[in-house]
């Protein structure tokens, strides 16, 4: 068990993969053997279930059959666990999480249980989202403004999904039209969904359930989710190209050789089912439709260590400058009181800045932080890491959204079939979708749906 006073080198290394335990040969749930080694490089030839994916759904559905007594193995194409949730330590003191780092909706969150379990501190400070720290460039007066323009477009979502059993369109048509803010509730969308209003259905948005409950991993959300993953049988760079289905075992074909399954539970990110890096054999266009009906919005984020000795920028502020446009970055300072900001760029934004290659989010954020609190934060601000979820082959981005008039997408993505082939991830969650306890759930879920298929 990792416990937070770990000392951080050693968790480096842990995450990164280089003394990372698996298991080898056939884990039996509930029956393990303490033996280590690269599973990879020694998989078994039958199991009862085979998970494709260790991100959260895929430990979730791992964890959920601990006890069923059935043989399991996950497989990771990554050389380490997680998938969109990965902690790293730019510098001393700085705990930076590129992927997931809040732990939203906690008073339902799975893993605040799961963080207490595993002896990781929960950091409780509310997020200071609504805030504006300085006054710097957004007044009191032009928030409270902005706050209630996005209250009452939220409003008008919510009335248009309850009310009308058809709507189902792009959400920038319940934008008040002439409204000077909507270009900043706009960029609020790339934050929220990865894409700007009208590539986000209404019905989906509404259907997300938030409790408005947001507390931190104050070690990394990826780092417990990491550890989360320890008991799990895990074969990390293993990558599944082919599942044929057709039949009554499984054949499943992965980079490290071949191996065959009664049942296959499928957590990858709808990216890599739509343009089918994982082909089916028979083909699956429904899954395949689906997935790419809940594509993968863009998020990402910097972090910029701070030279500001006297502690002038107050510990977890809040910066976003009140510029009438969309492509703009939300800043969060000085994150558990750590020496740093930690910037987020979303939608098209991201995605350009991404393609502007390695140092783009970093050169973005010191100028519109440095154009918000004087040229004197320039040289405070030194670049120390960003995130690419764009570009990462295997995520290609950050969490769905369901394009307009598709929110049904959800429920058929997660549909089973034939008690043999389940789907789980973020994206397949009915209520929780875009977020990693969200994932975690499905994997559960889609766990017990095979179990459930056993018994018949």
């Amino acid at each position: 068990m990792i416990r937070s006073k770990l000392n951080r080198t050693i968790l480096q290394k842990w995450l990164s993969g280089r003394i990372f335990l698996r298991r080898t040969g056939i884990h039996f749930a509930g029956k393990c053997s303490n033996q280590r080694g690269d599973m990879s490089q020694n998989l078994p030839s039958n199991v009862d279930v085979a998970i494709i994916g260790a991100g959260a759904a895929g430990l979730g559905a791992a964890d959920a059959l601990n006890d069923s007594g059935l043989s399991v193995i996950v497989l990771e194409a990554r050389g380490r666990v997680g998938g969109r949730a990965h902690t790293i330590f730019p510098a001393p003191g700085i705990v930076f999480d590129l992927g997931c780092g809040w732990l939203h909706s906690a008073d339902r969150n799975s893993f605040v249980a799961i963080a207490g379990r595993l002896g990781f501190e929960i950091d409780r400070t509310p997020p200071p989202w609504r805030e504006q720290s300085f006054a710097a460039g957004f007044t009191e007066a032009e928030r409270e403004d902005f706050l209630a323009a996005l209250d009452a477009f939220d409003d008008r979502i919510q009335k248009a999904a309850k009310n009308d059993a058809d709507a189902d369109d792009d959400a920038s048509r319940y934008l008040e039209p002439g409204n000077h803010w909507n270009p900043v509730i706009d960029a609020v969308s790339t934050y929220v969904n990865g894409c700007e209003l009208d590539g986000v259905s209404v019905r989906d948005t509404a259907a997300y359930e938030d409790t408005k409950i947001n507390w931190r991993v104050r070690h990394g959300y990826g780092a417990m989710i990491a550890a989360y993953a320890r008991p799990c049988p895990v074969a990390l760079n293993t990558r599944v190209w082919r599942i044929d289905h057709s039949a009554t075992r499984i054949r499943i074909e992965t980079s490290n050789g071949v191996l065959s399954a009664t049942q296959v539970i499928v957590t990858v990110p709808t990216s890599l089912l739509a343009n089918e890096s994982i082909r089916f054999h028979p083909e699956l266009p429904a899954k395949v439709n689906a997935a790419a009906d809940l594509p993968l919005g863009i998020d990402d984020k910097v972090m910029l260590a701070l030279d500001d000795p006297g502690n002038t920028a107050p510990k977890d502020g809040n910066l976003s400058g009140a510029i009438m446009r969309t492509k703009i970055g939300t800043y969060h300072l000085r994150p558990f009181g750590q020496p740093c900001i930690e910037g987020f760029f979303g939608g098209s934004f991201a995605r350009e800045l991404e393609a502007a290659g390695n140092g783009a989010f970093a050169a973005q954020a010191i100028d519109e932080i440095t154009a918000l609190l004087g040229s004197s934060y320039r040289r405070k601000l030194k670049p120390l890491a960003e995130s690419r979820w764009a570009s990462d082959p295997f995520a290609q981005g950050a969490y769905s959204h369901a394009l307009p008039g598709r929110a049904c997408a959800r429920a058929v993505l997660a549909a089973p079939i034939d008690g043999r082939l389940f789907f789980a991830g973020e994206a397949t969650s009915p209520n929780f979708f875009s977020t990693a306890h969200g994932a975690r759930d499905s994997g559960e879920r889609a766990a017990q749906e095979a179990m459930a298929a056993r018994r018949r």
